[in-house]
């Protein structure tokens, strides 16, 4: 007797007999004669009892025919033949399909999901391959069917399916003084300590650019400034030895001479001490600014996965107030501005100023010049954004404006927002940590299920209790990817667990890496709040007060419940301010085919991302930095606040400086400024007018914008999915 069945990915499940009366039930109704109802239970039940314990899919239908041939309705027989070439043809055919498409180079949301990666190289096309042939592998056997039916109905989507059997992490927060200071090995070859500020400037790309490999996630550098300040001083002193060979002197007195700032001097009417030092200092800055030219040039260019993406990159700086950590600061700034190539703005790294009071903001501060300078820099080439020190949710305690290693207490964030501060399992810090995997939720979906409830208030706990269930079978379902991940060997990833993660340092081959990755991040995020709202409201957040405390509530209890998940499974869970790209159009497609074209909610090609105002609604400034400033603390997982500005903004730095202001005022984590800006794909040119169409300087009509997805640039949007499209052209102008 049948008791289990082999289906064709390999899962055992429990023997059913209703699907073979269902197979031999369609096969007859294809026939004159229709459905037998006897033979169908006689032939039923002679392979239920015939048949072995345990039995593969084909095998059983295999008997199915044998029975069916025997019997005098042998036309059924045929049908039913047919029907499962036709099945098998159409299995065969959804990834030939989908294989055509890559290999065609069509542009759509396969080849599409990322805009940083190109999918239309040989390299790239063999990533699609892979990535579109694991994420099944990763359905059929490493996830529960509860959360493989949530998938499926769209209320929930894991990022990174295809990197889940590789066991690999999300990001990092590189404590790249390690590297600087011990050199590594990374598996094949390695690297000495640095010297001067030309191989620091190397090894930090190094450093990103290996990593890279070893997860599926971006690469950020906490503390860029102090990093590098060390060797600023260093290749000073290389500068004096120069001086020191060709005049024949000792200047070992000077090596550690007080130098107020690293600013370049002619040397016309200085003598003897002052015009040998300030001949050094011009020397180093001169070779610190190649030194950042060369990084941002390389983040840019070096290759990572196979040859097909440049290293998702992100530094954070700007309150390193030393003389050495201003140079690298002043620099990484001027390199950013004056571009890369032919002049164009460089799409990595991600740069992010630290706003501090009494340190980086505030007119009297010592790095207020740098912070003018960065919003000028701002104002023309996107970056850097701003992460707000000052925030409430932002601060530590430990910090201390005398303590040389101060930002080890400084949070420091990812480019496309993902924060990591807080830690129940060691150091409060963002440094040697970093998110380990996430998965968003669909909250619209779940509204429009409860959007026919006419009690307003049947119709909210309606809605809290169907996110409950998806919460709680989120958290377990990141809960059994930790489990899976932790089952890795350190020597899977030979640079992070061997210098970078908190804790590595102690690991052998042997060992497990558990406690180590434990301390990072396990992210559950979120989409389209707005439409929710306007779900269960009628309206989103910034038309209605009433659905702004509902919004509020929502992401409260989201938060409230991911704190009850860090007791119950021992892990750092946080609420994940989506940055949806390629998700932002999945969700609504399958909820527009679900639920009809419903104003306010399905009626364009995306969802809004996580907490934000939609793109399309038009208020001011002010007015959005008030509605989404709260979600901010509510969000540890990461969060940003985008502002569209209108106009030439490299000549308005003060517009950059007043949505700083408004992150001071409305106590926000992180934010970014949008404006226009035209790039010639030809010869380079760039501009700020809306409706520019030929490149006046070449006569091209290939003009691009220059736009963020998710809170990194693309360089051309020609790689943008469709829904993201949609969405930039619907982007509204803050006054």
């Amino acid at each position: 007797m049948i008791q289990t069945v082999v289906k064709r990915d390999g899962r055992i499940v429990g023997f059913n007999e209703e699907k073979i009366m269902a197979a031999i039930r369609r096969a007859m109704l294809q026939t004159e004669l229709g459905e037998d109802v006897s033979l169908t239970r006689r032939i039923t039940d002679f392979i239920s009892c015939r048949g072995e314990e345990q039995m593969t899919v084909e095998q059983i239908q295999d008997m199915v025919e044998m029975e069916l041939m025997k019997s005098t309705r042998k036309e059924v027989a045929k049908k039913y033949i047919a029907y499962r070439d036709k099945r098998s043809i159409a299995r065969k055919a959804k990834t030939r399909d989908m294989f055509l498409e890559i290999i065609e180079a069509k542009s759509n949301d396969i080849t599409r999901e990322n805009a940083n990666m190109n999918a239309d190289t040989p390299a790239g096309m063999m990533m699609k391959f892979a990535s579109e042939t694991t994420k099944p592998f990763v359905d059929d056997y490493l996830l529960l069917p509860e959360v493989k039916e949530a998938v499926r109905l769209n209320y929930l989507h894991i990022h990174d399916k295809d990197y889940y059997p590789t066991k690999s992490l999300t990001c990092v927060q590189h404590p790249l003084d390690k590297i600087l200071n011990n050199g590594f090995f990374a598996g094949h070859g390695e690297s000495r300590p640095a010297k001067r500020i030309e191989t620091a400037s190397m090894l930090a790309c190094i450093s990103l650019e290996t990593v890279q490999n070893e997860m599926h996630g971006g690469q950020a550098i906490p503390a860029f400034d102090f990093y590098l300040a060390p060797f600023v001083r260093k290749s000073f002193i290389e500068e004096l030895k120069v001086l020191e060979r060709i005049n024949g002197d000792s200047y070992e007195s000077f090596y550690n001479i007080e130098i107020k700032d690293y600013l370049p001097k002619t040397l016309d009417g200085l003598e003897g001490k002052e015009r040998l030092v300030q001949h050094a200092v011009n020397q180093t800055i001169g070779r610190v600014h190649q030194a950042m030219e060369a990084f941002i040039h390389n983040m840019n260019t070096i290759h990572s996965r196979g040859g097909n993406q440049v290293v998702f990159s992100s530094v954070n700086y700007g309150t390193d107030t030393s003389a050495e950590g201003r140079c690298i600061i002043r620099e990484l700034l001027n390199s950013t501005y004056e571009g890369v190539g032919n002049g164009a703005t460089a799409i990595f790294p991600i740069q992010i100023w630290k706003k501090k009071r009494g340190v980086s903001y505030l007119p009297e501060d010592r790095n207020y010049d740098l912070y003018q300078l960065a919003c000028k820099v701002s104002a023309r080439r996107f970056f850097p954004n701003f992460v707000n020190l000052d925030a409430t949710f932002n601060q530590h305690e430990q910090w201390n404006s005398d303590d040389p290693r101060r930002f080890e207490y400084e949070v420091a964030t990812m480019g496309c927002r993902t924060r990591v501060f807080e830690n129940r399992f060691g150091k409060k810090t963002s440094i040697g940590r970093g998110n380990i995997s996430f998965s968003t939720l669909n909250l619209v979906r779940m509204a429009l299920e409860c959007r026919n409830i006419e009690n307003e208030k049947e119709r909210i706990d309606s809605f809290y209790k169907k996110l409950e269930q998806v919460l709680d079978l989120t958290a377990l379902q990141l809960h059994r990817r930790f489990e899976f991940q932790k089952t890795a060997a350190p020597k899977q990833f030979p640079l992070l667990m061997s210098m970078l993660w908190e804790g590595c340092e102690q690991l052998q081959d042997e060992d497990s890496i558990e406690k180590v990755i434990n301390q990072g991040t396990l992210g559950i995020g979120f989409i389209g709040l707005a439409e929710a709202l306007v779900a269960l409201t009628g309206k989103h957040h910034g038309e209605s007060e009433e659905a702004q405390k509902l919004g509020l509530e929502i992401i409260t209890y989201m938060r409230d419940k991911v704190n009850e998940y860090s007791e119950k499974y021992q892990h750092n869970y946080s609420v994940l301010a989506t940055p949806a790209e390629g998700l932002a159009g999945r969700f609504t497609r399958r909820d527009k085919k679900d639920f009809g074209v419903i104003e306010g909610i399905t009626d364009r090609e995306y969802y809004t991302n996580s907490n934000h105002v939609p793109v399309y609604y038009h208020c001011s400034a002010h007015q959005k930095a008030k509605i989404e400033a709260p979600y901010h603390a509510l969000t540890g997982g990461g969060h940003i606040f985008y502002v569209e500005i209108d106009g030439d903004a490299t000549h308005n730095p003060e517009a950059i400086m007043g949505v700083v202001d408004m992150m001071d005022k409305y106590n926000m984590g992180y934010t970014s400024v949008n404006h226009n800006r035209n790039r010639c794909l030809k010869c380079g040119y760039e501009n700020s007018d809306a409706k520019l169409e030929t490149c006046p300087k070449c006569g091209s009509v290939q003009i691009d914008r220059l736009q963020r997805i998710t809170g990194y640039l693309v360089g051309t949007t020609d790689r943008w999915n469709n829904a993201k499209l949609a969405e930039l052209n619907d982007r509204v102008i803050h006054e």
